[in-house]
């Protein structure tokens, strides 16, 4: 017999990097995603209705450690987009900002136009056409 887990949505998602400040100046300065919550190694932002935490390094955390998609665990975060013009006007300001992106793509499983990018952790993100 399954679980059937019964869940609204997500809660949280957190996130674990290599430098706190860099990431901060990230998803902060250059995202311009509103920081809810910070405390000692820790930020929060909410995307939309899910809070992200972001983790600084802790002593157990290896050296030059970055972000691998390949590897068991997480593969991407999604982001929703509503409108084509949000999708290029982000696009835009990534390539401005100097953040490597895929530029607007075609996922050919769903047949949604995406853009793709990564954090200073390799931590791979898109932002993703909802309809």
């Amino acid at each position: 017999m399954s679980i059937q887990i019964k869940t609204p949505h997500v809660h949280h998602i957190a996130l674990r990097v290599s430098d706190f400040d860099r990431a901060k100046h990230f998803y902060h300065d250059v995202l311009g995603f509103d920081i809810i919550l910070e405390q000692h190694n820790l930020f929060i932002f909410f995307t939309g209705s899910t809070a992200i935490a972001i983790k600084g390094p802790e002593k157990n955390s290896p050296t030059g450690d970055t972000f691998n998609p390949f590897r068991v665990g997480l593969d991407h975060l999604a982001l929703a987009c509503e409108n084509m013009e949000e999708l290029q006007r982000v696009t835009n300001l990534l390539d401005l900002a100097g953040i490597i992106n895929t530029g607007i793509k075609t996922d050919e499983t769903l047949n949604k136009k995406y853009l793709a990018f990564k954090d200073p952790d390799q931590i791979s993100w898109e932002y993703y056409m909802v309809e």
